[in-house]
Order: C-alpha cells, then sequence, then structure tokens
C-alpha cells in the first residue's frame, strides 16, 4: 500500500496491516475482539493525557486507572469519566492535539472550517493504515479492480482525497484525480478522460457531480454514463441519490461518512447501508435525555465520537453536531456492525415561520415528477451507454434510463430568501415552458406556507451550488438575506463568492 524506505518500518507497517485486518474481519464476522479494543482505548487515554488540548481535562489519575483496568472492562468503566470536546474547543486549539511532532507526520490536510476555524487534520502512517483497511474492506464487496475511478474532489487542504486514492491503490483499482476551477466550472478536459479512459465509478460529493452533468448539457456533451456512484461529503437523501441514478444510469451508494477530524466513521456495503467502524471507534449518542453508547439498538441524536485508532492526534467524546440515527436492523450483506442514516445537522434545517424543513423535504418535491421514469434529453455516449447497461445486472438502478423527447427536469437548484419572497433558481434538463414552470411552482410551494414562492429557471447556477461539500447544504444551497448572521458564517473565499452571487441576482429576488 506503500512504498517505504526504512525497512524497520515497513516490516512494523505490514505487521500493523495484518493486525488490523484480522480485528476488521473479526468485527465484520460478529465476533469484536473487546479486549483489543479495551486496550486501544487505554493507549488513547494515555496519548490523550500528552497533548495540549487534555492537559486541564485529564488527569493522570484517570489514565492510571485506566491502566489498572482489565482491558475488556476499560470502555465501559472509563468512557463516562471523560469530558466532552465540543466542537468550537478542538477549533480553537487543533494543533495542540498532536501528541507527536510535526515531522512524525505524513501530511498535512485541515478541515474545510464550515463551522469554525478550520482544523488541522494531518494524517500519520498508522491512522492512515488503518482508515484506508475500514474503507477497502467494503469497498472491496463493490469494486474490482477491472473498475475505473474518477476522484472528483475539489478539497486540497482536506485528506478526503488522498484517502479514497489510498483506498482504490488497496483495492488495485485505477484512479484519477483532477481539479476542476471553482469559479470557471470547465469540466471540458474532465469530461473527455471520463470517455477516453472508460471510467466507471464517481467517487466524490453530489454537488460536484451535478455540476459536472450541468457543463455537459450546457456545451451539448454527452453526460457520463457511470456504472457506480460513490458519493460523500455531503447530506445526501434518498431522493437526491434517485435523482443522481436517474440521470447518469448508475447505481448510487453514499460511500462513506466522517470528517477530516474522526476519520471514517461509517462505511457502504454492497447493500448501500452504512456500517460504523466500532473496531476503530466508540461511539456515543447524545439528546435531551442523556448520552448512551451505540449498542446496534434503534436510536438517534447527536453523534459522540472517540477516535481509537488517530494516537497522533486523539479525540475524547467530540461532538461532531451530526444528528444520526442507528436503524436497528441486520443488512443482508453478513455485516454484522451497527447500520447509520445520516440526518444533517441541526443548522441545515430552514425555519419559517416555526415550520422546519429539510433538504430532503424540498428534494423530494422538486423531483417528485421524475418518478415516472423520465429524465429528460440524456446523451450519453454509445460504448459509455452499452457499459453502463451491463453493469449491476438486477440492481434498481443501474440501467442507463431512456430518453424521452420534450421531457423536462429540474437538474439543479439554489433558494433565495428575501423578506416574504422565496425564488427558487433552477436549471433544467430540456426547455422549462410556462406550463412546465407553472406546475413546478405549485408542486413545490406547499412546503413554504405563508411565502410567496417563484421558480425561475436559469442556463447555470452560482458558484456557490457546487460547494456543499465545503459548506455544508444550507449554506450553499439556501441564501437566506434575511438573516445576516449568515455573513459570519461564510469563510472568508466563500465569501466573496456570495457577495457576486447577490450582485448577479439582487434584481430577481424584487420581481
Amino acid at each position: 500500500m506503500l512504498l517505504l524506505r526504512d525497512t524497520t518500518t515497513t516490516r512494523e507497517l505490514a505487521d500493523a496491516v495484518r493486525d488490523h485486518t484480522a480485528l476488521v474481519r473479526d468485527s465484520h464476522a460478529g465476533h469484536p475482539d473487546h479486549a483489543s479494543l479495551g486496550r486501544k482505548f487505554t493507549a488513547t487515554l494515555r496519548a490523550a493525557a500528552g497533548s495540549g488540548l487534555y492537559e486541564d481535562t485529564l488527569g493522570p489519575a484517570l489514565v492510571a486507572k485506566a491502566a489498572g483496568t482489565e482491558p475488556e472492562r476499560a470502555i465501559g468503566d472509563l468512557l463516562t469519566e471523560l469530558p466532552f470536546l465540543p466542537k468550537k474547543a478542538l477549533s480553537e486549539g487543533g494543533h495542540r492535539a498532536f501528541t507527536r511532532g510535526l515531522s512524525e507526520f505524513l501530511h498535512y490536510y485541515e478541515s474545510s472550517g464550515t463551522t469554525g476555524n478550520p482544523v488541522a487534520a494531518p494524517k500519520a502512517l498508522d491512522d492512515l493504515v488503518a482508515n484506508t483497511i475500514n474503507i477497502g474492506e467494503l469497498w472491496a464487496r463493490i469494486l474490482s479492480p477491472a473498475d475505473r475511478a474518477l476522484i472528483l474532489i475539489n478539497a486540497p487542504f482536506a485528506p478526503a482525497a488522498y484517502q479514497f486514492e489510498k483506498v482504490l491503490e488497496y483495492l488495485q483499482v485505477l484512479s484519477l484525480r483532477p481539479w476542476v476551477d471553482n469559479i470557471t466550472g470547465d469540466y471540458t478536459r474532465v469530461l473527455r478522460l471520463t470517455r477516453e479512459l472508460g471510467v466507471n465509478v464517481f467517487v466524490g460529493p453530489p454537488s460536484r457531480l451535478l455540476e459536472m452533468i450541468q457543463f455537459a448539457y450546457r456545451n451539448d456533451e454527452p453526460v457520463p454514463a457511470f456504472e457506480k456512484l460513490f458519493l460523500m461529503a455531503e447530506q445526501t437523501g434518498p431522493a437526491f441519490v434517485r435523482h443522481l441514478e436517474r440521470l447518469t444510469g448508475a447505481r448510487a451508494y453514499v460511500a462513506a461518512y466522517g470528517s477530516s477530524e474522526t476519520g471514517t466513521t461509517a462505511v457502504t456495503c454492497e447493500h448501500r447501508n452504512l456500517h460504523l467502524q466500532t473496531q476503530s471507534y466508540v461511539l456515543e449518542l447524545d439528546d435531551a435525555s442523556g448520552t448512551r453508547r451505540v449498542d446496534g439498538r434503534p436510536d438517534r441524536g447527536e453523534l459522540v465520537v472517540t477516535t481509537l485508532d488517530i494516537l497522533a492526534r486523539p479525540l475524547l467524546r467530540y461532538r461532531t453536531g451530526d444528528l444520526v440515527e442507528i436503524t436497528g436492523t441486520d443488512c443482508p450483506c453478513g455485516v454484522a456492525t451497527p447500520l447509520l442514516r445520516t440526518l444533517g445537522r441541526s443548522q441545515d434545517l430552514i425555519t419559517l415561520e416555526g415550520n422546519g424543513i429539510r433538504q430532503n423535504d424540498f428534494e423530494s418535491a422538486i423531483w417528485a415528477g421524475e418518478e415516472n421514469g423520465d429524465t429528460g434529453h440524456i446523451r450519453h455516449t454509445d460504448d459509455a451507454a452499452g457499459q453502463a447497461g451491463k453493469a449491476g445486472a438486477g440492481d434498481e438502478g443501474s440501467r442507463v434510463p431512456v430518453p424521452r423527447p420534450g421531457t423536462t427536469h429540474v437538474l439543479n437548484y439554489m433558494l433565495v430568501i428575501r423578506d416574504r419572497t422565496i425564488l427558487c433558481l433552477a436549471t433544467t434538463t430540456g426547455e422549462a415552458d410556462a406550463a412546465w414552470t407553472e406546475a413546478t411552482t405549485r408542486r413545490i410551494a406547499g412546503l413554504f406556507p405563508g411565502y410567496e414562492l417563484a421558480l425561475r429557471p436559469v442556463e447555470k447556477l452560482p458558484p456557490l451550488a457546487s460547494l456543499g461539500q465545503y459548506l455544508g447544504w444550507k449554506l450553499s444551497r439556501v441564501l437566506d438575506l434575511n438573516d445576516d448572521r449568515n455573513w459570519d458564517r461564510l469563510p472568508a473565499p466563500i465569501r466573496g463568492v456570495v457577495e457576486t452571487t447577490l450582485a448577479e441576482y439582487a434584481s430577481t429576488t424584487q420581481s
């Protein structure tokens, strides 16, 4: 997986790969090694005690108690004695979480800074190995060396693109990792390479995929006919998944869930269920009723994460701010770890007159017209369409859709709120005439009682709409001009994009 000059480190790496792979497979089989997990938990406490982030909250007495506790009992006996780590505390003191010198890391990364200052998230050799195996052992149930993957993640300071490149190397899958300028949004080269190399797998955020498809429509290019979509980095509900499947003819997976800070806490299987990586994390849920360990039973709340394989920058009871649900059901794939569904972040709720509107509420309505199977004027190349039609025979969502001439659907969207008016800017797959616009407006207007809804088809959305992986749904898709606090929530480079957007669309909000 990694070619290292130092032979001692290479031998140690081989041992670590063997041991962690065995731990992963035992967890998948429903036989977790509790003693090993307890030893990792104790090692994490010991490492954290040596970092500046915990110098005031993690005393030597607790570390000594951990050393004297049987490994099988360590997590159960000691977890609740640990303090919570709020997102703000990590954001303000990210470098203080390090337990090793900077030269002992392999790569330096930072989080996007969506909900605070960017957090340092460098990769060390040991946590890179563990995270790669965690993802790779489940993705191996879907991918093979015959696949060819496009990694399209425009996040140079975040570890995701590099991490997924390592996973594809682990699986011996060819990958390419191009870059697309966020402002010009020119996908000409990406589309050409996708066709010429026969790329059949997309890896990246759904907003980036939509941006590429929108570019293909606008420039009369064939829409890429992928076989598999590995989506991540954004909240992607059922309506969004179905929409992307219809546009590409692919089978879509919400492929992984996690963050730059924590690593990947859940990974998809072939049945499109997210499996928690319980061999690498102690996971809790928190809500008004209290905090409890994730034990596989149905539950929901804010996810709280304690890392077990990131000794170079350990996190103890880190409050992610993400709302999740544990389904409490078994997966047909046979992997025995608990299943997770993401519910988004609390700040991704649009509150209007006391009514809360979530992303999937709106997307279910805006794309409801597609449920009859029509996808509009999709133009696949013959070779790509043929390849996609062969993939995943019998799997729902794996067939290339048959275009029906004259149909029109929303391709992508953005909401602009000002006073009592909500403007929905939308790109479409076909010509949006007055009758279509009126019918689509009626379909979504019920979500916004007391507000005047206007739907306006546009040729191109502002660049902000492609930045969901950085900002989350609400900040990238909803411009609430009635709330001045939104300006303070935008990172400086993105604020400039918003200012440009407002200048371009200010007149439309008055119509």
